[in-house]
């Protein structure tokens, strides 16, 4: 069996795709960006590590929607994304770089820093100061980990994240839209009933 990202080795791991030490500072990252508090648990517990895990290891991580066969020239922020690599591996690669300079900059590992010390970091890597000339962390962060997190947050649960749906019980969302088009109308602006206990494609299978 594989070791879980704690290191147990008696506990297999959930992982398809993130390494012991990837899984690790991912769910330091998701932690922070998602504490627990009176509307959602901390981002491990809502599943969202697992659900970024699941996508980077299916068809979308593998570059399945993207035209791979170059040329490579530098492209304009608004050409989207240019790279040889597969989303599963400019994932990776991020990690990488962002163990490296945290390492370089506290002498820690990503998940070994305080819930403070991490906020801050983020901070610094949201705003491109962790940049240098050769990498671009911001650009890494902004447009490829946080809309992974964002989509985790929010998609349906069987993709590993959302978990128990809490976010949509958070925001009010009833569920599968195909089933509230009547709904949309009826309780504009007001708090739909069916948000009370969202549906869920699982459910409905």
């Amino acid at each position: 069996a594989v070791s879980g990202p704690a290191g147990d080795p008696s506990r297999p791991s959930p992982y398809l795709s993130l390494s012991p030490q990837e899984a690790a500072c991912v769910e330091a990252l998701v932690n922070v960006m998602c504490p627990a508090d009176a509307l959602t648990p901390n981002g491990a517990d809502c599943g969202l590590h697992i659900y970024m895990d699941r996508q980077l290891a299916g068809a979308w991580g593998g570059g399945d929607h993207l035209y791979r066969q170059g040329p490579w020239h530098a492209g304009k922020p608004q050409h989207g994304y240019q790279s040889p690599l597969t989303p599963e591996q400019h994932f990776k690669s991020g990690i990488a770089k962002l163990r490296h300079e945290t390492q370089l900059r506290t002498g820690k590992e990503v998940e070994q820093l305080e819930a403070g010390q991490l906020d801050a970091l983020l901070n610094d890597l949201a705003a491109g100061r962790m940049d240098d000339s050769r990498y671009s962390l911001g650009a890494w962060f902004n447009d490829a980990f946080y809309p992974l997190f964002v989509q985790a947050c929010f998609a349906d649960p069987m993709y590993g994240g959302n978990r128990d749906k809490v976010f949509w019980r958070a925001v009010g969302y009833p569920g599968l839209p195909a089933l509230h088009g009547r709904n949309v109308v009826q309780f504009r602006g007001q708090r739909v009933p069916a948000a009370t206990n969202p549906r869920s494609i699982e459910d409905l299978s």
